[in-house]
């Protein structure tokens, strides 16, 4: 009953953080667990040291996270929305949160972090402006290591243009079990791309 009552309580409050900001949100629920192990799955968690997550949300994916990183992995959050941010701060204490992806690059300075081994994402790039997208994704390839892992979830195939002008799309994973039913890019980052269009 209690784990009933907790599931409803997070749904709720998403749907109602997604009628405030549905910009910043992107869908009216938060993601399933086999969308979060979908993420995960393509990660060889054995050689990640340092790892972000954009988009946090409600924490699904940042729980599979926490049980598939070693105890050394450094991990950094992102969550622009201030209710689901504190959220996260009360259940990851260990996980920094930050507020903006698209100054990566200043708040990973001020971890001590120089770069990331994976990006994982749920940012909602549909909803974003171009120029937005454009600052993400500049922000996404300077931070990321050579060879570095971007694995991000999409409700379409509208940014594959995009992130293939920078990175090599190693697979996409069709997540039927999510609502919406959502796509899994699994990409590296391209030899020699360091500079993305701001």
């Amino acid at each position: 009953m209690t784990k009933l009552m907790d599931w409803l309580h997070e749904q709720t409050m998403f749907l109602g953080r997604f009628l405030l900001s549905p910009g910043q949100i992107g869908s009216v629920a938060p993601s399933s667990k086999e969308l979060a192990l979908a993420m995960m799955k393509p990660v060889p968690w054995g050689r990640i040291r340092t790892v972000a997550e954009l988009g946090a949300g409600t924490g699904v994916i940042t729980k599979q996270i926490q049980l598939a990183a070693g105890a050394e992995t450094q991990v950094i959050l992102f969550e622009k929305d201030p209710y689901l941010r504190g959220q996260l701060k009360e259940r990851y204490p260990n996980y920094p949160c930050y507020t903006d992806g698209s100054h990566l690059r200043l708040f990973l300075k001020q971890e001590g972090i120089e770069s990331l081994d994976c990006i994982i994402s749920g940012l909602p790039f549909f909803n974003f402006p171009q120029y937005i997208r454009d600052r993400i994704v500049a922000e996404i390839v300077a931070t990321l290591k050579k060879d570095g892992l971007f694995i991000a979830f999409q409700y379409s195939q509208q940014m594959k243009r995009q992130l293939m002008e920078h990175f090599d799309i190693l697979d996409i994973h069709f997540v039927p079990r999510n609502f919406p039913p959502a796509f899994v890019y699994v990409c590296r980052k391209k030899e020699g791309s360091s500079k993305a269009k701001l």
